[in-house]
């Protein structure tokens, strides 16, 4: 029933794109410099989950590089990468610049043997960048000639309001590339590319990919999630297509394992909070910050806990009910995934 299980996956990146056509135009456009031996100016992709912003730039990259493959491509994701060495690694480990590197060595030390590599040029995708727990690591690429930025992020107003004055001030300019939400009609489409190609012919109908696209609210990650738990679910019970009966079941299993992943994937005091915030069911701001401060040694500021709290309001694993005086948190589904 399966025939190529790598297109279903989220970090998959089609040969050709759906629905994306103007977005892909303008982050290449931003990008042409680069095939001319200039530095491009900064490109931001802004939009919700699930709209393709990763995708696009890694197929956006993936096309320069065919027109000039002596450019560089370092892919960070920040969500796991959140510290200054962290981001300069993943630099140097796109470039084969890691040998005798350790969890020692000075940052200003990466810094420098970064600079050392400006034969070629580099550019660097940093996904999640709103996930930084410091922005001096944008300061140093930003400093260095041969290097470009992508930068990928939710919404510009809160991305820059956690940038400090001398970053803020150096990427104000750049092109902003803006995401949508898929519409019904278009996530049925790049459903259908999909499983074309994923899967055997006829395993699917178009009723049944307009039914996920519904489901999935203009988020592919989680169409996409959809798609592959029912093709699953069909093969392990021996049937040659997807049924009405295992798409139903299929729709809550991906939007419950696509929850767990994300939860897996916070940093230490974003679960913190998620735990504390599982466990009052419903909590407001005050208490949610005393009670996680009372469990980590070295607590954040307030306002890096309000970045992660609106971190996870824009992954749907919590809500902010009410207004800014009056707010509380919970759980989007009222019930703690991935907790023992």
């Amino acid at each position: 029933m399966i025939v190529d299980g790598r297109v279903l996956r989220e970090d998959f990146v089609p040969s050709e794109v759906v629905h994306r056509h103007d977005e892909v135009n303008l982050l290449s456009e931003s990008l042409e410099p680069l095939l001319s031996d200039r530095r491009a100016d900064p490109a931001f992709l802004f939009g919700p989950t699930g709209v393709g912003k990763t995708c696009i730039a890694r197929y956006a990259l993936a096309q320069l590089r065919e027109q000039e493959p002596s450019i560089d491509v370092a892919y960070v994701n920040c969500w796991q990468e959140y510290t200054r060495f962290r981001v300069l690694y993943g630099v140097l480990e796109a470039v084969g610049r890691t040998a005798d590197i350790h969890r020692s060595t000075p940052k200003d030390e990466l810094f420098d043997r970064l600079r050392e590599t400006d034969a070629r040029p580099v550019v660097a995708i940093l996904d999640e960048v709103d996930q930084l727990e410091e922005t001096a690591a944008l300061y140093d690429l930003h400093r260095l000639g041969h290097v470009s930025l992508v930068l990928i992020a939710n919404r510009e107003e809160e991305l820059f309001a956690s940038f400090d004055d001398r970053v803020r001030s150096r990427l104000r300019a750049g092109t902003r590339v803006r995401f949508d939400r898929y519409g019904t009609d278009e996530l049925a489409a790049i459903l259908a590319e999909r499983a074309e190609k994923a899967l055997e012919p006829g395993v699917v109908s178009d009723g049944q990919l307009r039914t996920i696209a519904d489901a999935a609210s203009g988020d592919a990650r989680v169409g996409i999630g959809i798609l592959r738990s029912a093709a699953r679910r069909a093969s392990r019970q021996g049937l040659e297509s997807v049924t009405d009966d295992v798409l139903e079941a299929a729709i809550p299993d991906a939007r419950t394992a696509i929850r767990r992943k994300t939860v897996e994937g916070l940093i230490e005091h974003q679960r913190v909070l998620y735990d504390v915030i599982a466990e009052a069911g419903e909590i407001d701001p005050g208490d949610l910050y005393e009670e996680y401060e009372r469990r980590v040694d070295d607590p954040k500021t307030e306002r890096t806990l309000r970045n992660y709290l609106t971190k996870m309001v824009h992954y749907d694993l919590i809500e902010a009910v009410g207004e800014r005086r009056g707010r509380t948190y919970r759980l989007v589904d009222g019930d703690a995934v991935g907790r023992e």
